[in-house]
């Protein structure tokens, strides 16, 4: 079976749990650090014709269309589009939402869009050349490229916390930086409730380094023009105290964005 089949496979099967816990909030690393940092970093899109390239069940491209823009959502997960399609049945935002790869040919037509986006997508396609090369082929000239990422240097297989002999998380293990075999990663959200039985997601993983990501956007033809790596705000470490390890020991988030000449 193919890396691109098990993927969809996988989410699929995530699609209806991940679709009710990212609605009840549970998804707190999203609302409170990673899409606002996202946003923060974003060009303006008012008024633009964007593609949100592995979209999920449509919670980040519905916040890009209130901002002004004209939003196509692509993802690989049939079950992931269908609960976007019926947000959008729900509440209309005239957002466009295709059953596509975001590493291969979508179907829709070279230089269409104005802005290619990607909220912590890539990191979970096995083939991230082939994604590059697809942003390209839908943006128009000076268009822009603008996703985040897991930070590929903080985030490896082998990451673990230490803690000193209070129970206090004092650093940030890094290792197997270099290891590169895809695994599938099991996990349910730090804030559900304890009690409820609730089988874990099963996330495809691809592990790359910093280099893989950034020779992947340039060799492709894009010009970055920017790198962040945001830590999470005050407010957010007091509303969930454990952000303080990402604020203080390491780096979870990468943006990049880049524009096509």
């Amino acid at each position: 079976m193919s890396d691109l089949i098990d993927v969809a496979k996988h989410w699929n099967a995530n699609a209806q749990q991940w679709t009710r816990d990212v609605r009840a909030g549970f998804d707190v690393y999203r609302d409170l650090f990673t899409f606002p940092a996202f946003l923060e970093a974003l060009p303006s899109i008012d008024g633009k014709d964007v593609i949100d390239f592995g979209c999920g069940e449509g919670t980040n491209t519905r916040v890009f269309a209130q901002q002004g823009a004209r939003l196509t959502g692509i993802d690989i997960s049939s079950q992931m589009i269908g609960h976007a399609r019926q947000a959008e049945e729900a509440d209309p935002l005239d957002i466009g939402y295709h059953i596509a790869s975001y590493s291969d040919h979508c179907g829709l037509p070279d230089q269409s869009f104005d802005a290619v986006v990607s909220t912590m997508a890539l990191m979970d396609g096995p083939d991230l050349e082939g994604a590059m090369r697809e942003a390209f082929r839908l943006l128009r000239p000076n268009g822009f490229l603008h996703f985040s990422v897991l930070h590929p240097c903080f985030i490896t297989p082998g990451l673990g916390w230490e803690k000193d002999a209070e129970g206090r998380t004092t650093s940030l293990r890094v290792a197997r930086y270099f290891d590169k075999t895809s695994f599938l990663e099991r996990w349910r959200f730090g804030d559900r409730p304890k009690d409820e039985d609730v089988m874990p997601f099963a996330i495809p993983r691809f592990p790359r380094t910093m280099s893989d990501y950034l020779n992947a956007v340039a060799s492709t033809g894009f010009v970055i023009s920017r790198i962040d790596e945001p830590r999470p705000t005050s407010k957010a470490c007091e509303a969930v105290p454990r952000f303080s390890r990402w604020r203080d020991l390491g780096a979870f988030l990468l943006i990049v964005t880049a524009r096509r000449p």
